[in-house]
């Protein structure tokens, strides 16, 4: 955090206006939007979060900071369309990716979503009020009340393109991204804008309507991107949804989707992992991307900079080439604020290693980029970290973390007061069976969330070792195209046809729906932390998380092992 930030919340300030009155919702722990709550009901379905089952809808809603997703922007603004949004949203830390839903539900589509952020003292204070009222930049509860400060951009140094821009000069779309990018400098503290080189797309997902309202509204205002863009996974494989029983009007919408962001020039990979792709970012190199394991993955393994844009910012970032110069765009912004010590044998693990260690670092620094040791003497694949990266985004809101001795930059100091934090064994045993909720038998083994690499697509066809999957099971992998192409230019993809295993482009786990997702279906299995943490949201099922070598042999026998692997459990230390 710059000290300019953590100077600007050190106030009461009211960063989106509006008047509003509700109860009061308080959250202890941060939620993900997207995955957490039901955009058509308000509800928080997370079943891993304290509040599950809980509305909030017309809700004063407190958390210290959001977590997880990128796309929890559009989850709010769907809930705003919906008139099922929260009255107001108060947090007393860092926190962009509601923000800057409410920022867009409130500039784009006229519908004000009061936006807080107090000091700790404060915070904790309007927590144990049971309803609150905001009323012309007033906040009351109780027998107190707050004076807010209004965010102003007023500080920002801009240069005279930036000035052009928001005068109107270059269009209508890129007028009002830039003031909204102006509006999250402040939010920052940020003093200045930086350039980017490159830009990721995420909202392109049709988890609700909002995303394609957003997206068509600005591509008729005639926005276009100035930077080399790419796009996330979709909702559809864009080719072939019409021979797959999608419903029409679904595959339609989906496709208009895709089609008004390449309509504003973003390239057309629909991949969830870009960093797989041949122009992946280089160390340094200052990028505006959104979608959470990319942009922790980017951060974290590949050394580039970008902060964890939310939904919708990272279009306005492309389309001006310009963001925010705050987090870890700064040397400040990346140094490590925990420590989270590992302790635990590491003889005979397996891959599972990766994503239950990412989530359990999350919940260690729910809030702050941590440093993880211990692991010095190990040598991860960069799978490997592509799982620990994905993980930790589902617990925690930072944007990246180090490994010592094996992330670039893992050689920053830690802040003086950095917290301290130990994983054990048996912490490798809670989160094992958290995340292990769902049946033994196994009627479909989702591989690819994020997407597949070609290394995860050899390994699959090496271990199946010319099986074939249960008659009972289905195993779908997910994949980049320019994955997928090579895996067919190998010969993986015919081997794999033969065993029953299906391939599919352009969608994620993280957007699969039925008649996608076997209907029929209860028993499922995945080899990722993220998906098997957000699988009961989307789905419905709970999931149960094994290396890939288990999720293989649970395609093929059509069951999962019911107990802790055993260089998990305490059994393995006697």
């Amino acid at each position: 955090m710059n000290n300019a930030f953590g100077k600007a919340y050190g106030k009461s300030r009211i960063i989106n206006d509006g008047n509003a009155a509700g109860d009061i919702l308080e959250c202890a722990e941060g939620l993900s939007f997207w995955g957490g709550v039901d955009p058509e009901t308000g509800r928080i379905i997370d079943v891993h979060h304290p509040n599950h089952g809980q509305l909030v809808s017309g809700k004063i809603l407190m958390m210290p900071t959001s977590r997880g997703s990128c796309s929890g922007s559009g989850v709010l603004l769907q809930l705003s369309l919906n008139a099922l949004a929260p009255a107001a949203l108060v947090f007393c830390e860092h926190e962009e990716i509601l923000t800057l839903g409410a920022l867009v539900s409130d500039r784009i589509f006229d519908r004000p979503l009061p936006t807080i952020v107090l000091p700790k003292t404060e915070y904790e204070r309007l927590a144990r009020c049971n309803s609150a009222t905001l009323s012309q930049g007033r906040l009351s509860a109780d027998d107190f009340t707050l004076e807010l400060d209004r965010v102003e951009p007023g500080q920002l140094c801009l240069t005279e393109k930036d000035k052009s821009v928001l005068s109107g000069e270059a269009g209508t779309a890129n007028k009002m991204a830039m003031e909204i990018i102006c509006l999250m400098a402040a939010v920052n503290g940020a003093v200045e804008l930086t350039d980017v080189t490159k830009g990721h797309i995420d909202g392109c997902i049709l988890a609700h309507s909002a995303n394609l309202i957003f997206a068509e509204k600005l591509a008729d205002l005639g926005a276009r991107v100035s930077i080399p863009t790419t796009i996330n996974a979709i909702s559809v494989d864009r080719e072939n949804w019409q021979s797959q029983n999608v419903p029409q009007d679904f595959g339609n919408r989906a496709s208009r989707l895709a089609d008004a962001y390449v309509k504003m020039g973003v390239r057309p990979v629909f991949t969830c992992a870009p960093y797989l792709l041949d122009d992946a970012p280089e160390l340094g190199e200052t990028i505006g991307w959104s979608e959470s394991n990319a942009v922790i993955f980017a951060n974290s393994v590949l050394g580039a900079r970008s902060p964890k844009h939310p939904d919708y910012l990272d279009l306005f970032i492309a389309m001006t080439g310009r963001a925010p110069e705050a987090g870890v765009y700064t040397e400040a912004g990346r140094v490590p604020r925990t420590i989270v010590e590992v302790e635990l044998p590491l003889d005979n693990h397996d891959d599972l290693l990766w994503p239950l260690l990412g989530w359990l670092a999350g919940r260690c620094s729910p809030n702050n980029i941590p440093v993880l040791r211990g692991l010095e003497g190990t040598n991860p694949a960069t799978d490997d970290l592509k799982a620990l990266c994905a993980a930790f985004g589902t617990t925690s809101g930072a944007p990246m973390l180090h490994v010592a001795g094996l992330t670039p930059e893992a050689y920053l100091p830690p802040s003086p007061d950095a917290e301290r934090h130990v994983i054990r064994r048996s912490d490798l045993v809670a989160a094992w069976k958290e995340l292990n909720r769902g049946d033994c038998k196994i009627d479909l083994v989702a591989i690819g969330s994020p997407h597949a690499s070609l290394s995860e697509i050899s390994q699959i066809v090496e271990l199946l070792a010319g099986r074939r999957c249960n008659a009972s099971t289905q195993m779908i992998i997910t994949a980049g195209r320019d994955t997928l192409l090579a895996a067919t230019g190998e010969g993986l993809t015919e081997k794999l046809a033969a065993a029953g295993v299906r391939l599919l482009p352009d969608l994620c786990w993280c957007s699969i729906t039925e008649p996608i997702f076997p209907r029929h279906a209860k028993g499922l299995m995945t080899n990722s932390g993220k998906y098997a943490h957000y699988a009961h949201g989307i789905s419905g099922r709970h999931a149960r998380l094994a290396g890939i070598r288990d999720c293989v042999e649970a395609a093929v026998t059509g069951t999962a092992k019911a107990q802790v692997p055993g260089w998990i459990s305490d059994r393995a230390a006697e």
